[in-house]
């Protein structure tokens, strides 16, 4: 099966054409053995966006507009295939000018081809990216040895979201925590806009920490609040810590790298304390079989080593899921696997029922 794939719910535009390689019939798809990504193109709009320090829907839009059939042609001509067998796009949450090009380049294209099309929702998308990697993370923790991954807790962090989800089964879901304010990616672009680092602000703010880690020499120290980290919930609040920041950096005499960097290894270690504390919580209150990891964030190599290794200390038994870096972010392979789980699954949508729902819920 051929499965076309179109993602713009924020400033990436995303076309992958995917091949299943191997499925059992009946569903679950326990029997889905792999997949072929065959293209899996990301037209990237960072520098338009980088010198406003954050995205603007209304440009985001029409950059999707102009570079949609573009990115379509280069994915088909890089898959080197001629027939589709089913469409998949992404119909929210995100940006909803941005989510609306993609909604209906692929109805028309569902329509002209007369092809079945499946809307996905996107933080469904970032949690099923993990079964385009190999299903278990190369953490090598000892006694993974079940088949067995439900219940399964999933965070999925990014820009716009911070969600931790329970996975009761396969594409069930119930949200256990969000975000009350900012989101982690969010907070990272803020802070990294404060200390005049540039955006987008994760993987800034990651490779200053990184650099002063492997240093280890400035005396200079700074202690930053690890929001609701405590509290008997699974939410999130992350406008406290940006704001902390903008204290901090206000009141300071010294504005050099060194307290830059100090800054940067500060606000992300306590990101990753309030993720894998509520994380770790959640798994162990729901009795959880695995943690699974997805959105734009988890590809912060601190985050996953971390993970890693207090997953092993405190939770050995469990499974442990995360995405190939690459398949973090925003990309359309994940959201044709998405689709074509929910294709299986026997549902099916006419092309002019499907609307774009920019606060589309995952339940």
């Amino acid at each position: 099966m051929i499965i076309l794939a179109i993602e713009t719910s924020c400033d990436d535009t995303c076309v992958a054409i995917v091949k299943v390689k191997s499925q059992k019939s009946g569903y679950p798809p326990s029997g889905c053995k792999s997949f072929d990504i065959l293209s899996n193109i990301v037209s990237s709009q960072v520098k338009l966006h980088a010198k406003y320090g954050g995205v603007w829907p209304y440009l985001a839009k029409r950059k999707h507009q102009k570079n949609l059939p573009v990115v379509f042609e280069k994915a088909r001509k890089e898959a080197k295939i001629k027939k589709l067998d089913l469409i998949s796009v992404t119909g929210g949450p995100g940006l909803e000018p941005c989510l609306w090009v993609g909604v209906n380049f692929a109805k028309d294209l569902a329509k002209n081809l007369n092809l079945p099309i499946i809307p996905v929702n996107h933080i469904e998308a970032h949690i099923i990216a993990n079964w385009l990697s190999p299903i278990r993370s190369k953490s090598k923790i000892k006694n993974q040895k079940s088949k067995i991954i439900f219940p399964a807790i999933c965070l999925v962090v990014s820009g716009g979201h911070t969600q931790l989800i329970l996975m009761k089964d396969f594409l069930k879901y119930k949200i256990l925590g969000e975000t009350r304010d900012d989101a982690a990616g969010e907070c990272f672009d803020k802070v990294a806009r404060i200390l005049g680092l540039g955006y987008p602000g994760g993987p800034i703010v990651a490779s200053v920490a990184a650099t002063k880690i492997k240093n280890q020499k400035s005396k200079i120290k700074i202690k930053l609040p690890r929001p609701m980290i405590y509290q008997k919930n699974y939410d999130f609040s992350f406008a406290g810590l940006k704001t902390a920041v903008l204290y901090q950096y206000q009141k300071s005499k010294i504005k050099n790298q060194k307290y830059k960097q100090a800054i940067c290894v500060e606000v992300q270690q306590a990101i990753i304390d309030v993720l894998i504390y509520k994380t770790l919580k959640a798994a162990k209150n729901f009795k959880a079989k695995s943690i699974i990891l997805g959105g734009g964030v988890t590809a912060n190599e601190e985050l996953r080593n971390q993970f890693k290794k207090i997953i092993k200390k405190q939770l050995p038994n469990i499974l442990y899921f995360i995405p190939n870096t690459s398949l973090c972010t925003d990309n359309a392979a994940m959201v044709a696997v998405a689709g074509y789980f929910h294709w299986l699954k026997g549902e099916r949508e006419k092309p002019e029922n499907i609307e774009a729902n920019a606060n589309l819920r995952l339940e």
